[in-house]
């Protein structure tokens, strides 16, 4: 019987219906086959409809942090005579863990959260008013493609942390897309990968594969394959750093050079910001790799003059900024706790990994790329170093303390949280047996800890570097800030969102109930600030500010005299 049971337990839980939950906590059943007929025919009239007003067929595969902003600029651009000239279909693969965003683009709500405005006003004008923009779950929609934009995610996985040189590409998503796509496209469509990818993708992988289904589906000609990066950046500026910024872009012919061109001429700023177009796809591909890696290194250089700074009692942040005065050296920026972002953290790697995997080559080469990717790494867990410290110095321990961190994401005012410095101080103070609390205005979901398992990908998530994560799983992300710090002992600034930056130290200090210990680890604090909170007892440490025991000295002067 017990067996039986058990089996019933198993059918019953088969009988189920998957679903698809959003950040906000909405549940979506994933379709069956009788939706998926309903969502054929209902794209077939579309197109029909669309071709009808002379617009060209546009499917964005991915719409995620770029392919939904990207998909928007599309649905939104004009021709000469001021109408759209294009029709945007976001094709988004039905899983459990992103199909909610497909029901959210179709309602005009956008799938993504960020500062700039212009995001939520421009996704709702396409979808509701111009009717330039929907999404799909169905592959069919490559059938009638124009164009495709590919956005799939690229993936890096590392063996171990601060180890970027024995890791992997997760190529598998990618490849299984571009098969789909060759599978399904007209012969003359363009195939235009945006993601960022290792150099030689384009022309190692993506045009076999889909060389080999075009002759499968007795299709002679060479597919129409092109490459061009985004540069976009999560913030105030969203929208502008995808439709009013340089691009980079190339084809593996002549004919998809002259369509990538005509394309990304028609639906982006390119009379203002012109585009840069290249003789082949693995120097367009290069050119992503080389320019963050570039970012990546100089965040590295000023890692270690940000500790020296900690150890000789001096403010790397008004460093940085004497020396920002001379514009050759305007690029230098403080590292903040970890090298966050879907780019910086692994780009490098994705070359490394080409000169080896794709390319073949086996002497060693690479020894500043993988440096700088590593040291970033360790920035975070010098972070938590920093809380343990403050937390001694207040009498205590990180395993009997409640620990608040401040910022999820990435960067300030955006809530995309992928590779964020803050999950591994996060990471690191919970496996020393912190208890955690986390608030972020921007961040409804943290799904690296929430789904770490499978989050990013199956064997790209971090948990694995770390002991004590299970607990993890039922991290929250406020959105109360009083109510977060309500009985805090250490208060970590992690991220500079504006929420932040004005915190008044006699307001956080009753919030949380009496004198804490406040790390700053993205120099969010100013000297007046930095004194205020010694004024009220509370101990402050922050990265790369090593006035900060000048300051207290100064106070303790004062006090004593």
């Amino acid at each position: 019987m017990a067996n039986k049971a058990g089996s019933d337990r198993k059918d019953m839980e088969q009988e189920q219906p998957q679903v698809s939950l959003s950040p906000e906590g909405e549940t979506f059943p994933l379709p069956g086959p009788a939706e998926y007929e309903a969502e054929n025919r209902r794209l077939a009239d579309l197109v029909a409809a669309q071709r009808e007003l002379g617009r060209e067929i546009v499917v964005v595969m991915g719409v995620g942090f770029v392919g939904a902003v990207m998909a928007a600029v599309v649905a939104d651009s004009v021709g000469p005579d001021g109408q759209p000239g294009k029709f945007v279909i976001g094709m988004q693969r039905p899983s459990t863990r992103s199909y909610w965003k497909i029901p959210y683009l179709n309602r005009g709500t956008a799938p993504v959260k960020a500062e700039d405005p212009e995001v939520d006003v421009t996704i709702e004008r396409c979808v509701i008013d111009k009717k330039t923009l929907t999404a799909t779950f169905s592959y069919e929609a490559l059938t009638h493609a124009d164009v495709v934009v590919v956005d799939v995610q690229c993936d890096y996985s590392k063996e171990a942390l601060a180890d970027v040189v024995n890791g992997t590409v997760e190529m598998a998503a990618l490849e299984d897309s571009l098969g789909i796509i060759g599978q399904k496209v007209p012969a003359g469509c363009l195939v235009l990968i945006e993601t960022t990818v290792p150099p030689g993708t384009t022309e190692y992988v993506a045009h076999p594969i889909m060389k080999k289904a075009f002759e499968k589906r007795g299709i002679d000609g060479e597919p129409l394959l092109a490459h061009s990066f985004e540069r976009v950046m999560p913030g105030r500026e969203y929208v502008r750093s995808i439709r009013d910024f340089w691009r980079v872009c190339s084809g593996i012919n002549r004919e998809s050079r002259d369509k990538v061109e005509k394309f990304l001429s028609e639906v982006l700023n390119v009379a203002e910001y012109p585009l840069t177009v290249l003789d082949r796809p693995m120097e367009s591909e290069t050119t992503k790799i080389v320019e963050n890696s570039f970012r990546a290194s100089i965040l590295a250089f000023m890692d270690e003059w940000s500790t020296f700074a900690e150890n000789n009692g001096v403010d790397i942040v008004k460093v940085i900024d004497a020396i920002r005065m001379r514009p050759t050296h305007s690029n230098l920026i403080f590292p903040g706790p970890g090298i966050g972002g879907y780019c910086l953290p692994k780009d490098g790697g994705l070359g490394v990994w080409a000169y080896h995997h794709l390319m073949g080559f086996q002497q060693p080469l690479f020894k500043m790329t993988p440096m700088a990717i590593d040291i970033n790494d360790g920035r975070a867990l010098h972070a938590a170093g920093l809380v343990r410290d403050a937390l001694r110095n207040m009498g205590t321990l990180v395993p009997n303390s409640r620990i608040v961190v401040l910022g999820a994401a990435y960067r300030e005012d955006v809530g995309d949280t992928r590779y964020s410095g803050s999950e591994l101080v996060v990471r690191r103070l919970a496996e020393m047996g912190a208890e955690l609390a986390v608030h972020d205005p921007y961040v409804l979901k943290w799904w690296e800890f929430a789904k770490q398992g499978e989050y990013p990908a199956t064997s790209a998530g971090r948990a694995r570097f770390f002991r004590n994560q299970e607990g993890l799983k039922d991290l929250e992300v406020s959105q109360d800030l009083a109510a977060a710090l309500k009985g805090a002992d250490a208060v970590v600034l992690c991220v500079r969102h504006a929420e932040y930056m004005g915190l008044d130290p006699d307001w956080v200090v009753e919030a949380c109930g009496g004198p804490v210990a406040v790390v700053d680890c993205f120099a969010l604090l100013d000297d007046q600030g930095i004194r205020r909170y010694l004024e009220l007892g509370c101990e402050v440490k922050g990265l790369g500010r090593g006035h900060i025991k000048r300051i207290k000295e100064e106070l303790k002067a004062e006090q004593a005299g």
